[in-house]
């Protein structure tokens, strides 16, 4: 559902065990090599622990699949609930070996099972039973399970068990009664859950497999994805998909730590205290809030009134005294309203419908509340980009941007950045127009904005060396257009060939992009800047004293 909206070529964070995704923190590293030395060297027991969830089956999978001796043979007992005799028929039946007719003798069963192991042994194989969900096999199949490993010549054992199972394993093989079994096992491992670097490692790695560009989730995202998961791949699986999904319905490239507490909540079938909170501010205090926001709005508009038509405040005259001159007082300094105090009167005027409609508008798009705003630019021709950037970066892009901040209270606001004038910053909050000092915008920023750009003949795509078609065209006559420098031989090819390339590293070099020679949508945005006509909304401003 959401694969294509993120560029992606796959979910993620399936939460079946595919080998492709194996993440080898160092925990999951170690554990992989006490398996892959239980199955090279011969004899005896591995034991493989870990909570629910940790990867075990993932990394037995990937054992199985792509670290199996070649000359090995495998049994994979997946069902613990089985009695002795069905436990022995079931690895009959997975190696291969005829059983015999008498199905009810465990003796007949051991015996066929013991003649196989000769014979296979004798040709120079070796064979491995692999037991998933160990905790859970009854006391007499745990008995079966010790008397295989009498199975042997006089130099080493013919089977090669490894058991893996819950911490409470463990326990199990820690009674009394089964220490010669606990005794014969000679590697233990017990896998941990990952830490709150490796989470986030984690989180960027299965992205990457399923083919992510860029960053999905930010820094806050997968702090608060480790604090609910504690470390667990499996509830990380879980609330990562459940957090895209909520993101896709939201229309957000961008996942936040909002959408990872509500996806959580929603998982565990309990309200999100901070969407609850939301929806109660305005039943109970709705009408405080409008008087508020309504009285500071006002006030902003009166404001830039004076400033746009450039209309001095004001002078108060106090009343002339007898044979004086009249005296003028001068008023008094009106405080400055910070920043993060109009936010949090702004409140619900900061969502991001209304950012999206200031947007649109700066582009000369009506926002219609049938559809969202992302899809009414895409009807337009137009397409929203999410990133994370710096001032620098927004100034070379030259276009409007919507912001999102929070606030002193850790509220998140979406304001529209709608030009920036040497150190000051032009916002559009709730479609109120104020400016502040960059560096006050920059204490509530932490890089994450979205813009709209219209992408080459309708079709969003990176084009790089062996791609084809009208949007490499478009590359060459662009970068011509721009600079004679960047002209190619064949103006009109649709190949993106080694000549490109270099005329794309040049660009990039001359505008202090990453030169890769690849034009991704930052050198196709800087492009399209580059030869915007004179009506398109501008970022950057010149100063008045340069007019």
């Amino acid at each position: 559902m959401y694969t294509s909206f993120f560029g992606l070529n796959e979910k993620p964070f399936s939460i079946t065990p595919d080998p492709r995704y194996l993440f080898m923190s160092e925990r999951h590293g170690e554990a992989l090599a006490h398996l892959v030395y239980g199955v090279t060297e011969s004899g005896g027991f591995m034991q493989l622990t870990g909570e629910v969830g940790t990867g075990k089956t993932t990394l037995v999978r990937t054992l199985l699949l792509n670290r199996m001796p070649a000359n090995a043979e495998v049994a994979v007992v997946l069902n613990p609930q089985l009695s002795a005799r069905e436990f022995l028929a079931t690895i009959c039946e997975e190696l291969g070996v005829t059983v015999p007719a008498e199905k009810g003798s465990i003796k007949a069963l051991i015996d066929s099972l013991n003649q196989h192991l000769l014979d296979t042994h004798a040709d120079g194989r070796r064979t491995i039973l692999v037991m998933d969900e160990a905790q859970n096999l009854a006391p007499d199949v745990l008995e079966e399970v010790r008397l295989l490993t009498n199975l042997e010549t006089a130099k080493q054992k013919l089977l090669q068990i490894i058991l893996i199972g819950q911490p409470e394993l463990r326990d199990v093989l820690a009674r009394n009664d089964l220490r010669q079994l606990a005794q014969r096992i000679t590697g233990r491992y017990h896998l941990e859950p990952l830490s709150r670097d490796e989470t986030a490692q984690y989180i960027e790695h299965r992205l990457k497999v399923a083919g992510a560009l860029g960053e999905v989730f930010d820094a806050g995202a997968k702090r608060e994805v480790f604090r609910l998961s504690q470390g667990v791949p499996r509830l990380i699986n879980v609330i990562c998909d459940r957090a895209l999904l909520g993101a896709y319905s939201s229309e957000n490239r961008r996942v936040n730590r909002r959408m990872v507490r509500r996806a959580a909540a929603e998982i565990r079938g309990k309200p999100d205290a901070v969407s609850w909170l939301r929806w109660a501010i305005p039943v109970f205090g709705i009408a405080a809030t409008a008087v508020i926001a309504a009285g500071f709005l006002s006030a902003l508009d009166e404001r830039r009134e004076i400033i746009d038509h450039n209309i001095d405040p004001p002078v108060a005259l106090a009343a002339p005294q007898p044979d004086t001159e009249p005296v003028v007082v001068a008023p008094e300094p009106e405080p400055e309203v910070s920043l993060d105090a109009q936010l949090q009167v702004a409140g619900d005027l900061t969502n991001k419908e209304a950012a999206l409609i200031t947007l649109l508008q700066r582009w000369g798009l009506e926002y219609r509340s049938d559809a969202t705003g992302c899809s009414q630019a895409a009807a337009a021709g137009y397409e929203c980009l999410f990133q994370r950037g710096s001032w620098s970066g927004l100034r070379q892009y030259d276009r409007p941007a919507v912001l999102t901040l929070i606030d002193h209270q850790g509220a998140t606001h979406n304001v529209v950045l709608t030009a920036i004038e040497g150190e000051m910053a032009e916002l559009s909050i709730g479609g109120v127009t104020v400016t502040h000092e960059l560096a006050d915008v920059s204490d509530m920023w932490f890089g994450q904005y979205m813009l709209l750009w219209r992408p080459p003949n309708g079709a969003s795509m990176a084009l790089g060396p062996g791609s084809r078609g009208a949007n490499v065209v478009w590359l060459r006559q662009s970068l011509a257009a721009i600079d004679d420098r960047y002209q190619t031989t064949a103006a009109n090819s649709n190949i993106f060939d080694a000549e490109l390339q270099e005329q794309v590293r040049a660009f990039q070099r001359d505008h202090r992009l990453s030169v890769d020679g690849l034009a991704g949508h930052q050198t196709q945005i800087i492009i399209n800047t580059l030869l915007a006509p004179d009506n398109t909304p501008r970022l950057t401003v010149p100063r008045l004293a340069q007019e």
